[in-house]
């Protein structure tokens, strides 16, 4: 028989261990190894039984053992000791409390979490990323509230069949036996948010409370007996069910994730939230909530939303369309329109936020952009991908000024770099990870000592590989009888190749197939053996993806082979942290410019491993030649088998001809020198750029900070600003047809110009029904390419000379000849004001029909 519900019974603590509740309950434990230890003081044994879960630890201790240890004095000096740290880190000055000005709060809105392995709410790195974000703001004191849903099921964990294919099972979570708390109001009562639906139903869902160090996480449970079936399962899986399964799961993140800081904060008195962080544009919706709250307040439409943009950063992380969330425009009037329609939000307004190319269709990420002031991508290479996918939102600007930003990744070492290296790093170079200085004098510790890390990190993935191999063939039907062959699987002494992520067609697992001969050449040298370790889940949805997988599966159990390449399967958080610490390589292969950042890469690198990969995301952006292998890419070849022959080709020699080389150089001392002083410069140069630390200090100083003051200036005064800035832009957008560059014309050019020189430009404008102050007038000049195209122009302001009464200007300015080669200007007209952001921010230019006066030449 099977149990109709299932529920956790939490122990009941002794009044001394008291303060043992208090360490599980707070996440910070996934990152601190000093707690983690003391965990394993109450059962060694129980403590790996369960996977290092300290709350399903204290569920399975005995009342014995408890007693035992409430009378335990050297283990009540530590716990005592491991308390007052905590309550010493969640409340003393950090970093940011040393910044003027800084946000009250900032709510960061997520679909998914990657914190620990105890709390599977994640699916792959925009989860990851997700939780590193947190982990990073608890350690440096930015005063993060952070929502998200709570999936009952997760994402899915994986096996294989004996064929091979990828088999998916979703076990049920209990959140009592998760660390959780419900939030619950003055009364004692659950707190629960709610949203109309279509049909007079009505949406309910609880709130549970993860405290991830500083930083408070509340997560939406629809699984709550106010809620009809299908509304319960809203919040089953992680990224399952049809289009209108995501989009309910989407306006509970968004509406009800708003609604629930609303109660949070009211509750518990934390700050409310002066910028809200749109985590890609599942949360999309939070910006149409906010805009409700304030058109309630009595502020128009047009004013709430610049209220709302001005306080509101969306990331994107998508390098492609196909990887936005669109949903069928009926489908939004439906849950926004008629009798479930906002009286104060129109629903035309909201369809109007989404609308893209397509008129039938409804484009998240485009929301995001229209409700935020700040966007950026995850790095360099993904801001330029970003601008070029989303140009059409600000026509007439060069993809230079389309107001797209890049805050690069990073990564948080306390949760991925192996003990040893941390406990290393503690020792010789204190400020290293904490203040992100130090890293040159990883120079100074000796080659042998850091080659020893290595290889016990290494030595711990083969160990960890093997368990996890084992139990794989055992679950797709071998018997332990067959199995002898895993005692030897894997060489702790063998140079380590790491592959391990999600599995869509574009990151190419089984590129590294392309040549099944060669790749076995390479793994059974005799004098240069190579070993890969392999892991990753394709969408279950996938069949293509499950396809990679299984050629994967089939090549690694062929037995010639199959002790030097193994597929694990359920990459969770566990094995990636086995993986990024004990791979000699990671390996990373996408099509370019698919990948928009990859993180993997730099937990690698934070724990001695070198990168080979294709240049695409961060590695684009940070490989110097020395920090590993830049595979080369066959841009500009549309065949893609002739691309992937060429890749994997290029691939083989690296790995054949360097790699191995390098690894294997051994001099007499047996020590590989050479492949040591690229550990060393991979550490000192990548360490400071690939922290976490380093990314929130800089989304806190460019996108928070700003966002914080920007949210500030409007709201002033009972929102008089923003209704005056509203205002102006919907005159300006009213008169924006009538500005036209009529005319413009150059003086002091000569026939042979030479560098160094400058010409005067006199330009007339009619600006209509504006303003010279409503507008900024510009040259812009500089490289022309061969359609007369400004390439990378500057920009020099022109000013008035005077006004005619038809509302003509004339206006004049001075363009320097600063470059030798093609050379050329133009004109152009954009809106100005204080409260805007970036040039491009309305989207409204006027530039001369005609390029008159455009100079084109070359200077001397």
């Amino acid at each position: 028989m099977r149990a109709i519900r299932r529920f956790t019974v939490r122990t009941v603590l002794p009044a001394e261990l008291a303060a043992l509740g208090e360490l599980v309950q707070n996440l910070r434990w996934s990152w601190h190894p000093e707690t983690m230890d003391l965990f394993a003081e109450v059962d060694a044994d129980l403590w790996e039984q369960v996977g290092h879960d300290p709350v399903a630890l204290l569920g399975a201790v005995t009342p014995a053992r408890l007693t035992e240890l409430a009378a335990d004095r050297r283990f009540l000096r530590r716990l005592a000791d491991a308390a007052d740290d905590l309550r010493e880190y969640m409340t003393s000055p950090r970093w940011y409390q040393t910044l003027p000005d800084g946000a009250r709060a900032v709510a960061y809105f997520s679909p998914e979490y990657g914190i620990a392995a105890a709390l599977p709410q994640y699916s792959g790195g925009l989860g990851i990323l997700a939780g590193d974000h947190l982990k990073a703001a608890s350690d440096l004191g930015v005063p993060i509230l952070a929502v998200g849903l709570l999936y009952r099921h997760g994402y899915f964990t994986q096996s294989l069949s004996p064929e091979g294919w990828q088999l998916e099972h979703y076990p049920s979570l209990d959140a009592g036996g998760l660390p959780l708390s419900l939030l619950k109001d003055t009364d004692g009562a659950p707190v629960k948010v709610r949203i109309a639906l279509p049909d007079e139903r009505v949406l309910h869902a609880q709130v549970w409370v993860a405290q991830v160090g500083r930083v408070p996480l509340l997560l939406l449970d629809s699984d709550v007996a106010d809620n009809d079936n299908a509304a319960r399962d809203i919040t089953d899986r992680l990224y399952g069910g049809g289009t209108d399964h995501r989009l309910m799961q989407e306006l509970l993140l968004g509406v009800g994730g708003v609604r629930a800081i609303r109660a949070y904060c009211k509750i518990t008195g934390h700050a409310e939230p002066e910028v809200f962080h749109t985590n890609e544009g599942h949360a999309g919706f939070l910006g149409l909530e906010r805009i409700r709250e304030l058109t309630e307040a009595r502020l128009s439409f047009d004013e709430a939303l610049e209220a709302v943009r001005a306080g509101t950063v969306f990331t994107t992380h998508t390098p492609v369309p196909a990887g936005i969330d669109r949903f069928p425009r009926d489908m939004i009037e439906r849950h926004f329109g008629g009798d479930n329609a906002w009286p104060t939000v129109p629903v035309e307004r909201i369809l109007a936020l989404g609308a893209e190319s397509d008129p039938g269709r409804f484009n998240m990420a485009i929301m995001g952009m229209r409700l935020a002031q700040r966007v950026n991508g995850v790095s360099v290479l993904h801001g330029e991908v970003s601008r070029e996918m989303f140009k059409e939102l600000w026509p007439g600007f060069d993809l230079d000024e389309v107001p797209i930003g890049s805050i690069t990744n990073g990564v948080h070492a306390p949760t991925w770099v192996g003990r040893e290296l941390m406990e290393l790093a503690g020792r010789e170079l204190p400020s290293l990870i904490e203040r992100a200085r130090g890293w040159d004098g990883i120079q100074k510790i000796s080659d042998a000592e850091l080659w020893q890390i290595r290889g016990t990190l290494r030595e711990r993935l083969v160990e960890g590989a093997r368990v996890r191999l084992r139990r794989s063939w055992r679950e797709r039907g071998a018997s332990d009888a067959e199995l002898g062959w895993i005692d030897d699987a894997l060489d702790p002494d063998v140079l380590t190749i790491g592959f391990a992520r999600r599995v869509p067609s574009y990151k190419r697992l089984t590129l590294m197939l392309r040549d099944p001969a060669r790749l076995t050449g390479l793994l059974l040298d005799p004098d240069k053996p190579v070993q890969i370790v392999i892991a990753g889940k394709a969408h279950p949805a996938d069949e293509g993806g499950k396809k990679l997988i299984q050629q994967i599966v089939k090549f690694a159990d062929q037995q010639k082979v199959r002790h030097r390449i193994v597929f694990l399967p359920d990459y969770d958080m566990t094995l990636g942290q086995l993986m990024v610490q004990g791979c000699d390589v990671w390996l990373n292969n996408p099509l370019r410019p698919l990948e928009a950042s990859g993180t993997s890469g730099m937990k690698s690198a934070l724990n001695g491993g070198l990168n080979l990969s294709i240049r695409d995301g961060w590695w684009d952006e940070w490989y110097d030649g020395t920090s590993g292998w830049a595979i080369p890419t066959a841009d500009g070849v549309t065949d893609p088998d002739r691309r992937d022959e060429l890749e994997s080709a290029a691939l083989y020699d690296l790995i054949e001809h360097e790699v191995s080389d390098r690894f294997y150089d051994r001099p007499i001392d047996g020590l590989p020198r050479r492949w040591m002083e690229m550990v060393k410069h991979t550490l000192a140069s990548l360490g400071p750029k690939v922290l976490a630390g380093r990314m929130l200090r800089d989304y806190v100083v460019d996108l928070y900070s700003p966002a914080a003051g920007a949210a500030r200036s409007l709201s002033a005064d009972s929102y008089a600003p923003a209704k005056a800035f509203a205002a102006w832009r919907v005159r300006v957008a009213r008169a924006w047809p009538g500005v036209r560059v009529e005319h413009v014309e150059a003086s002091g050019v000569e026939d042979t110009p030479e560098v160094g020189a400058s010409i005067e430009l006199h330009a007339t404008i009619a600006l209509g029904d504006l303003e010279p102050d409503d507008v900024l007038v510009e040259a812009a000049y500089g490289k022309v390419g061969p359609h007369d195209e400004l390439v990378h122009p500057a920009y020099a302001k022109l000013a008035v000379a005077s006004l005619d009464d038809d509302g003509r200007a004339h206006y004049t300015g001075v363009v320097p000849l600063d470059r030798t080669g093609a050379f050329g200007y133009t004109v152009r007209v954009v809106p100005h004001h204080p409260l805007v952001a970036t040039t491009a921010e309305l989207g409204l230019i006027a530039v001369p029909e005609e390029p008159a006066g455009m100079t084109n030449g070359t200077l001397r």
